[in-house]
């Protein structure tokens, strides 16, 4: 295209699709880099005239060349490091089976070499004695308080290892060939690196650590370990947690099958039921359950629904921790399987995997509930699938806390598959919990009541996310004034839903009240305050240096689909909306994520903003269980990349947004504050919850200061504010 003198040309110049070149241009490309990766200045103008190329798109070829080569070595070290890693860990296994088998004969065949039938004697002998020590012994009560999960065997052996370390290490060098250290001596573990628990690693306030503003050499990144070591499983344990996960299958299958007395409906509506706690006891004899720990309050609920997914797709995605946490980003914080017991028919039926997961609510006044569980897959019939989740104690020799007895009654849920792309789910959650912190007054309703944690909820999820993947195969989307065609590509749609979705994940990670978040509570807004945390960023699709994340939650005496319908509305956004520098916002972009017309994905444009090249990405979802509304900031160029189909992965996002919960509950003193609003009194109103992050400092070295932490603190309360007196509510409501 030929531009001339004429400056109205400009836009047609911005406007101009990028070059591709011909295979034969590609080739004599290919084969002089092959000759020379670094082609001066005579071979970029000889190849210019030979390909009809211009110099500088030969220049700007060769160095995107030598960048891609660059990244696939990258990738084949990363590979063979891999490898090497895998490797190791294969040898340090047998290594270790070895040692097994030379600590204890009778668990394995005998050791090798020259001597191994003189010396396999002399070690059943010293085995026998050593056992005789044992019996005449106290064991310890850690260990005799896992009796019914582990074998006496495996108690014996670990008070052999503690007793006689020494003896043994020495026989086990001999068959080595060289000296080895095979256990470390037991030291106590204190409970606080066991415990799971919310903010200060559940420690008292009186006692928790305060937030280091700092930020001295080891504080958390922007994704926090798992916390627990990796753990071995051995024959006799494998054998142990497949009997617990079939008595939870059966178990789970005649919950599902049973209706009344076992359920009952509060309320009489809905479709969400609540165990009968008698009559779950006399059928299942559970006559020990009559006399509960009044510490430890049971939650059991059971929903049923039809979802736009085949029963395959669902068993599939329930099977793999990552996929799970994908389904569930609004409740499912962290998962991890941490041993495939059993791999079953192609990963379905016969499945048996021991798992970990960190279930949250969207909001850091809500302790994170943690459980290490068994998942069991069985297909019961040909179109008919039953999982299976159990609670196990897989710490032997450093037992979780006497504190800490939350744990995963069978629970699970039924899949039938209605041969249209459809399927039926029938959804059972069932945990005795003891709450570690006190609950916060705001949510004290929603817990308590198991509406937090509940099947409902769970199944309200998974509705609105099986129709997102759903429109996710659904062909166009309306895009407006932004330089592009006026319907998305099938790639572009799936690269923009894709950016939303990880803006999403990484927006619920941040206000988790999880082990990884150490929360520090700022004054104001009553008794919740503005918590506020703070990490270092440094993986891929966020700006790299030190983030802070603010969170705040309030009560509305307004109804969830009020507040939801204020935040989505482009006129009224500028009265809170920082980003938009009090301008009005224009939707320019709509991609639709649901049946409702709240579950969208957005790209808004501030009207009459001095930046016209930042624009707001922003995702907004609804359903019965609650509302979310995410947005971040992002630029022309970034979105024209992801618009395009390509793989969004590397665009930095920054994501804040609201979380909005319902809340049947009226607080103290609403109904005379209300009496003059337009929302009568005693209705339902909302738990919002208001978070923020903020680029502290591109440098991850750098430290925050105090300055910093007071201007997301007058940020948030300042939205806080704007907010209610936008919704006509009282401005001492909290």
């Amino acid at each position: 295209m030929e531009s001339g003198d004429d400056p109205d040309t400009a836009e047609a110049q911005r406007k101009k699709r990028y070059h591709r070149h011909t295979p034969r241009q590609i080739q004599a490309l290919e084969g002089m880099f092959r000759e020379c990766p670094h082609p001066d200045e005579k071979q970029r103008m000889y190849l210019s005239r030979e390909l009809g190329l211009e110099p500088r798109q030969i220049k700007f070829w060769f160095q995107n060349r030598r960048t891609q080569m660059k990244v696939q070595n990258e990738r084949a070290d990363n590979c063979s490091l891999r490898a090497e890693n895998d490797r190791i860990r294969c040898e340090n296994i047998a290594m270790r089976e070895a040692l097994r088998n030379v600590i204890c004969p009778t668990c394995g065949g005998p050791p090798a070499g020259e001597d191994a039938n003189l010396d396999e004697e002399k070690l059943r002998m010293e085995n026998a004695r050593l056992k005789d020590e044992v019996g005449t012994s106290t064991l310890p009560l850690a260990l005799l308080a896992h009796v019914d999960y582990y074998p006496l065997h495996s108690l014996q052996t670990f008070v052999l290892l503690r007793l006689q370390l020494d003896r043994v290490s020495s026989i086990a060098s001999k068959y080595l060939g060289r000296p080895v250290s095979l256990l470390p001596r037991v030291q106590p573990v204190h409970v606080s690196s066991l415990d799971l628990s919310v903010g200060s690693y559940g420690l008292p306030p009186s006692t928790a650590p305060s937030l280091d503003l700092d930020l001295l050499p080891g504080s958390s990144s922007s994704v926090p370990p798992l916390p627990f070591p990796p753990v071995g499983v051995s024959e006799v344990e494998r054998s142990l947690m497949a009997d617990m996960a079939a008595g939870a299958m059966g178990e789970l299958i005649r919950l599902v099958q049973t209706d009344g007395p076992l359920w009952t409906k509060p309320g009489g509506d809905g479709r969400k039921e609540v165990l009968n706690l008698e009559s779950y006891d006399r059928i299942f004899a559970r006559a020990g359950n009559q006399l509960r720990d009044p510490d430890v309050h049971p939650e059991a609920s059971r929903a049923s629904s039809v979802v736009m997914m085949s029963a395959t797709a669902l068993v599939d995605m329930f099977m793999d921790a990552c996929k799970w946490m994908e389904l569930f980003p609004t409740i499912v914080s962290r998962a991890r399987t941490i041993e495939v017991l059993s791999a079953g028919m192609g990963g379905r039926s016969g499945t048996l995997l021991l798992m970990y997961e960190e279930l949250q609510v969207l909001s850091p006044l809500v302790a994170t509930r943690d459980f290490f569980f068994l998942r069991y897959c069985q297909q019961i019939e040909q179109n008919l699938w039953a999982i299976a989740d159990v609670s196990v104690d897989i710490f032997r020799a450093n037992p979780l806390p006497a504190s800490s007895r939350s744990r995963r009654l069978p629970s699970g849920c039924l899949v039938q598959d209605m041969c249209n792309g459809y399927s039926k789910v029938t959804w059972v959650e069932h945990m005795e919990i003891e709450e570690k912190t006190p609950v916060h007054r705001l949510f004290g309703s929603l817990v308590m009541k198991g509406t937090a944690f509940g099947a409902e909820r769970w199944l309200a999820t998974l509705e609105r996310m099986c129709e997102r993947f759903a429109c996710l195969m659904a062909h166009g989307s309306s895009s407006r004034d932004l330089g592009a065609s006026s319907v998305l590509s099938t790639d572009g749609k799936a690269s923009m839903m894709k950016l939303s979705q990880r803006m999403v994940n990484n927006f619920c990670a941040s206000i988790c009240a999880s082990n990884g978040h150490r929360w520090t509570t700022l004054s104001g807004l009553s008794d919740v305050g503005v918590r506020v945390s703070v990490h270092r960023s440094m993986d891929p699709g966020q700006p790299n240096g030190v983030v802070l994340s603010a969170a705040t939650s309030i009560r509305l005496p307004v109804p969830p689909e009020n507040v939801f319908s204020f935040f989505r509305n482009e006129q009224t956004r500028s009265q809170w909306d920082v980003l938009s520098n009090g301008n009005p916002v224009q939707e320019v972009a709509h991609v639709s994520n649901g049946q409702h017309p709240g579950n969208c994905i957005s790209l808004l444009r501030a009207l009459n903003a001095s930046q016209s090249s930042m624009l707001i990405l922003q995702e907004s979802c609804t359903d019965a269980s609650g509302s979310l509304v995410v947005y971040a900031p992002i630029d022309v160029p970034a979105i024209n990349i992801v618009m395009s189909g390509e793989d969004p992965s590397y665009v930095p996002l920054l994501p804040s947004g609201f979380t909005i919960l319902p809340d049947d509950e009226p607080a103290a003193g609403e109904e005379a504050s209300t009496s003059s609003n337009q929302y009568p009194a005693g209705s339902r109103g909302s738990l919002v919850t208001v978070a923020f992050q903020i680029l502290v400092s591109s440098l991850p070295s750098a430290k925050l200061n105090m300055e910093s932490v007071a201007t997301v603190n007058n940020l948030i309360s300042t939205t806080v504010q704007q907010i209610k007196a936008a919704l006509n509510c009282p401005s001492m409501m909290s």
